[in-house]
């Protein structure tokens, strides 16, 4: 028989449990393990609703939740705020079913606008689905050269730029270097940034599953910085920031090249370039490093709405605000920042 559980916030030895699921499971990612409801309910103090599906004593499949109801932004169920993957990673189509309409049962309880799961492959066609999101995964060839060379020209004449002009990364045992770069790069976008509380709680909860490279040039001044995850044999560089010399000095380009190249040298063999919207220059960016855009499954059961929320900068009606964001004061900008992103998920 099967039964559906929720995990208890701070349990390690449940937590042990999910996550020995999680990673043995083929459908799983990094944005499926347990940490994440610690992260989400200490710093953001969402109330999390992390269900697992359970026969006979094991775990059989898992569903992340997370309530976010927000004034401007609506009332959601969201698997999982804050991440690009999600949904349910289960073993079998009963356990998947059972946790989906658990979900259901819950967005309906708290009277939620509606459930989002933010699926890799489709899962309910009658569902509406946002077409916005696309993922880039590649190989990690095993020998360096290999890597280089799948490099298209444009970009990898970039990477040898970096490497021309003395550029060196090293791998920060804090986050304040990264920081400082990544709340300046969003505040010139014109978005809020999350807290640094936030990215402490992250290196905190996954150890050295989380890791931020950083950049210099040769007079040892920080121009560019990423804060990577690590899951199974992926590395999935997930925030970044530079300096607005960056792109000058080829930093950019130089990082991802040494976060490969590091990755290589683990044995790693999957790239994961994460999310990026269709259209916008990160799209492009990665597109141009030779990466094949896939589609992301994000769907939504809808309950108090017609339509799916575009929450995200290229909706229209957010035009003002982010160009006020970008003539705000950095200081009052970071300050602030924390009280809308952890509304946003």
């Amino acid at each position: 028989m099967l039964t559906v559980h929720r995990l208890p916030v701070n349990d390690a030895a449940a937590a042990k449990r999910w996550d020995a699921f999680v990673l043995a499971c083929p459908q799983a990612t990094f944005f499926h393990r347990a940490g994440w409801q610690n992260v989400i309910t200490s710093v953001f103090r969402h109330k999390t609703y992390f269900l697992f599906a359970e026969a006979d004593g094991a775990i059989q499949g898992v569903l992340p939740l997370a309530h976010v109801n927000s004034w401007l932004f609506g009332n959601s169920l969201i698997g999982l705020p804050f991440a690009v993957y999600g949904g349910v990673a289960a073993a079998n189509d009963a356990a998947a079913q059972m946790l989906e309409e658990e979900a259901q049962a819950i967005a309906r309880k708290l009277g939620v606008d509606h459930l989002e799961l933010r699926n890799v492959q489709p899962r309910h066609s009658d569902w509406p689905t946002q077409d916005l999101y696309v993922t880039f995964r590649r190989e990690i060839y095993p020998v360096e050269d290999a890597n280089m060379l799948a490099i298209p020209r444009k970009q990898r004449a970039m990477v040898r730029k970096g490497i021309k002009n003395g550029l060196v990364s090293q791998i920060d045992l804090g986050s304040d270097r990264f920081f400082a770069l990544y709340a300046d790069n969003v505040h010139r976008h014109g978005t809020p940034a999350m807290p640094q509380s936030y990215f402490r709680a992250l290196r905190a909860e996954f150890g050295p599953d989380c890791e931020v490279l950083t950049v210099t040039a040769p007079d040892g001044r920080a121009l560019s910085s990423v804060l990577s995850f690590y899951f199974r044999d992926e590395v999935l560089p997930y925030y970044a920031g530079d300096d607005e010399s960056a792109r000058e000095l080829a930093a950019n380009d130089f990082k991802y090249w040494e976060l490969m190249r590091r990755g290589c040298a683990r044995g790693l063999k999957v790239f994961d370039y994460g999310r990026s919207k269709q259209g916008t220059g990160s799209f492009a960016f990665k597109k141009n490093w030779g990466f094949v855009a896939a589609p992301l499954h994000y769907e939504y059961c809808l309950y108090k709405r017609d339509a799916i929320p575009q929450n995200n900068p290229s909706n229209a009606k957010y035009k003002l605000m982010i160009e006020t964001w970008r003539r705000m004061p950095i200081g009052l900008a970071n300050w602030l920042g924390p009280f809308i992103v952890r509304n946003l998920g």
